[in-house]
């Protein structure tokens, strides 16, 4: 297989020179020749967004940083699934589409200069913008029809601000990114959609706590996936396990099936490990064992709420440590994210009826856990009363509350329209035969409020 340098196709690392033409005609190169691997060298290597065809290595030397420019409209309209809905979004700034046997390498940097989008976004959310304004807005408002009424997480589609991952793989086989740093991600920071055979390894990926919607691993709709020996800290969910929202994520029908997160490491994010809560073509033999999730705002997070959709089974959580979370364990079925109305029958008490749209949890373990210094509660457990959560097993578990937490029990997870509880107790509703088996729970005057 052939083998270039970056610095062959006229790139300049001086961190102003911008790249975007030496990186396309170093993989078009590569692609004419049946594959190979491109090599960057020690250096700032500014760029625009960057296409990694099949059969290929991106290696990224010790020194080499990827340094990609900030203005949105560098990034054309690109076909993907954006927060659950398919449709088009600004091309993210590494992606690799419609290709097998792709790869990331070395002990470089990726770096998504992501400080002029995450203001952007916080500047609109401030002046309440709610209607594309901006010419890439207009532009990807003309190519979604209909995105007033899709789903969204909070990330702003209302606007079509619809800002790029970081890296994406999209229908993909055969993928690995290995040893490299990422960091500053203006949206999801690793993006693979509908990709089989994936694997991602001792990678560093970082994003400021502060960072609007800067996710670190989304594993959408893939199957055969291994995440191992990884660093996240992130402004959103750390490793996170989706497959698409409501009508579209139902119309598309393509599940999560087979993840195994293994020894890794999670800081400062809104969840450690999370299943959701784009939950619509459900996921199933989801295994993480062996991980420290410290520091994050819930270790163990599952969301979902009517809508949405999807059927969630064979979940195996095992031997991970969950210090100083607001909550170490969060399955919520009233997930607020997205809804600004309150009143939603969403979010009502009373039963629904089931449909295609009902979100349904069965099958779960959660074994040899524990967490020291939980600021809201020991847990929290809250089915739907038309879907209670089944088969729900949590065994050989220790967590500690800290009882001089200001840290509200109500701060648990995200949700709407459940009753106030005051007390730092492991809540536990429409969650009937839920089997608690060696658990110990020290610091609430109340240990368990069974709703």
């Amino acid at each position: 297989m052939k083998k270039v340098n970056i610095s062959d196709f006229g790139a300049k690392n001086d961190g102003k020179f911008d790249n975007t033409a030496a990186f396309k005609a170093a993989f078009e190169e590569l692609n004419k020749n049946g594959g190979g691997t491109l090599t960057v060298e020690a250096g700032k290597w500014a760029t625009g967004p960057i296409d990694i065809p099949s059969d290929t290595t991106l290696e990224l030397l010790e020194g080499a940083e990827l340094f990609f420019l900030d203005d949105p409209e560098l990034y054309p309209p690109a076909f993907t699934r954006w927060e659950g809905v398919e449709g088009w979004a600004m091309h993210a700034l590494v992606r690799s589409a419609d290709a097998k046997n792709v790869k990331i390498t070395g002990k470089g940097t990726i770096n998504g200069n992501g400080a002029k989008w995450w203001a952007a976004v916080k500047e609109k959310k401030a002046r309440k913008q709610s209607k594309p304004e901006l010419p890439c807005e207009l532009a990807l408002a003309k190519l979604n029809p209909g995105y007033e009424n899709q789903a969204g997480g909070g990330g702003g589609r209302e606007t079509q601000f619809l800002r790029p991952c970081l890296v994406e793989f999209i229908n993909c086989q055969d993928v690995t990114v290995e040893g490299v740093k990422i960091i500053d991600s203006p949206f999801w920071t690793v993006h693979p959609l509908y990709v089989k055979n994936l694997t991602l390894k001792n990678l560093h990926i970082e994003n400021p706590y502060s960072a609007p919607n800067t996710d670190g691993i989304d594993v959408d709709s893939c199957e055969d996936v291994k995440i191992i020996d990884c660093f996240v800290s992130v402004g959103d969910d750390g490793i996170c396990i989706k497959s698409g929202s409501g009508p579209d994520g139902i119309r598309v029908n393509r599940p999560t099936v087979g993840v195994e997160v293994k020894g890794c490491t999670v800081r400062n994010a809104h969840g450690g490990i999370v299943l959701g809560s784009e939950t619509a073509a459900g996921m199933s033999k989801i295994h993480a064992s062996d991980c420290d999730l410290s520091g994050t705002d819930r270790g163990i997070r599952i969301k979902s709420r009517r809508g949405r959709g999807g059927d969630i089974n064979d979940i195996e959580l095992k031997n991970l440590v969950m210090n100083d979370t607001l909550c170490p364990i969060a399955m919520n079925m009233y997930y607020k994210c997205g809804i600004t109305d309150t009143k939603s029958p969403l979010f009502s008490l009373d039963k629904m009826p089931v449909t295609s749209e009902t979100p349904r949890i069965h099958n779960v373990k959660i074994i040899g856990c524990k967490g020291t210094g939980c600021k809201a509660s020991a847990g929290f457990i809250v089915g739907l009363p038309e879907m209670p959560i089944e088969n729900l097993e949590i065994r050989d578990c220790h967590f500690t509350t800290d009882e001089t937490s200001d840290r509200s029990p109500m701060e648990s997870d995200m949700f709407y329209g459940l009753p106030e509880v005051a007390v730092k107790s492991f809540r536990v509703r429409n969650a009937p035969g839920a089997k608690f088996e060696n658990v110990t729970i020290e610091g609430p005057k109340e240990v368990f409020i069974y709703e």
